[in-house]
């Protein structure tokens, strides 16, 4: 056993090495429009409360009185009343849903269709092989009645564990356009773009704003943009384009920065065991045992710099290398996902943590 762990030693630490010695990419270059959105742009969620129909007897069944309720109401709207609740007490093929949708940011439009999602709000077992049935669907706030459109269609089972939940493909038709208000006409006929939450940095807003400025003055004279803070940047909207807001919204978005410095973060799902690695997470020089394994994290060689955070004039190295070494050993799942949560636990982890 000792010979096996000193060879896997030396194997992993060579690894390590090797991979820590290999240059890294130069920083890239990426577009505004895949780090920023237009304030103004948001989602906006559709509701409703419908039937689903067909069911092969997993409905909510005759005994629950709300969905029954509905459904005789449903009939009664259809010129087919009941006489009374007897009637459908045997009504397992019928189940209440809720429904759900969202209007994306970019706006819709009166006849455009949408997907929608339904949930079962009772005791229905499965929505397999169900139909929704055509139900009106309005805005959250409960003092608008207003309906915005009309959700129908088969119902498509995403998920094989859950089968009270499903997606009606293209099932909303909206009865009213939805416009986003990206232009500021209060203060200006100002745009402002924020950044996402990964990306709002200081500096990079300062950068952003720099690019803006030297893109448009050779062109418009002018130097229109602003840093509010390191979320968002303002922008006047030129004289010339006062008629072409959108086309000038299109011209920032093209303009390309330096890619940022993404938020050093690592993701666990311990159901699949599954490891995500964002930004550059980083580890101290450290020796790792677990079980039969040996693994020696070594630092590269550095000016020492003061404030730096670092001992002994090395620099700290990333958790992607080490986990390319550790699956280039075939260390299993379970074992690297040990790993990588003691590295965390004992501070030798530099990140945001998450796990599930």
């Amino acid at each position: 056993m000792k010979t096996t762990t000193q060879s896997l030693f030396a194997v992993i630490t060579c690894l390590v090495v090797m991979i820590l010695g290999a240059p890294r990419r130069a920083p890239a270059r990426t577009q505004l429009r895949n780090i920023c959105t237009v304030y103004g742009q948001k989602e906006t969620p559709v509701i409703g409360i419908g039937l689903v129909v067909g069911l092969s007897r997993t409905g909510d069944g005759g005994k629950n009185a709300a969905a029954m309720r509905a459904l005789a109401s449903t009939l009664r709207y259809l010129n087919n009343p009941v006489e009374s609740g007897k009637e459908l007490s045997d009504a397992s093929n019928v189940a209440m849903v809720a429904i759900s949708a969202n209007i994306p940011k970019e706006g819709a439009s009166n006849g455009q269709r949408l997907d929608c999602y339904v949930q079962s709000t009772f005791g229905a077992k499965s929505l397999k092989g169900g139909r929704l049935l055509i139900s009106p669907i309005r805005m959250p706030n409960v003092n608008d009645l207003q309906v915005v459109g009309l959700a129908s269609g088969p119902v498509v089972i995403e998920d094989a564990d859950v089968l009270t939940s499903g997606r009606v493909p293209n099932g909303i038709v909206l009865e009213r356009d939805f416009r986003t208000e990206f232009i500021d006409t209060k203060h200006g006929n100002r745009v402002t773009l924020l950044l996402d939450a990964a990306h709002a940095t200081f500096g990079l807003a300062s950068h952003i704003v720099e690019r803006i400025n030297t893109e448009l003055y050779p062109v418009l004279h002018v130097k229109p943009a602003n840093a509010l803070g390191p979320d968002r940047v303002e922008i006047a909207v030129p004289e010339l384009y006062r008629d072409d807001p959108v086309g000038f919204i299109a011209w920032i978005l093209d303009i390309d920065v330096m890619t940022p410095q993404t938020e050093a973060r690592i993701w666990i799902n311990t159901k699949s065991k599954t490891v995500l690695i964002h930004g550059d997470v980083g580890i101290s020089p450290v020796i790792i045992s677990h079980k039969s394994l040996k693994v020696e994290v070594i630092g590269t060689p550095s000016d020492p710099a003061p404030f730096a955070g670092l001992s002994s004039g090395q620099e700290k190295q990333q958790l992607d290398d080490l986990l390319n070494g550790l699956q280039a050993l075939k260390v299993p799942n379970d074992d690297v996902i040990s790993i990588v949560r003691e590295l965390y636990r004992s501070g030798n982890l530099h990140g945001v943590y998450e796990e599930r």
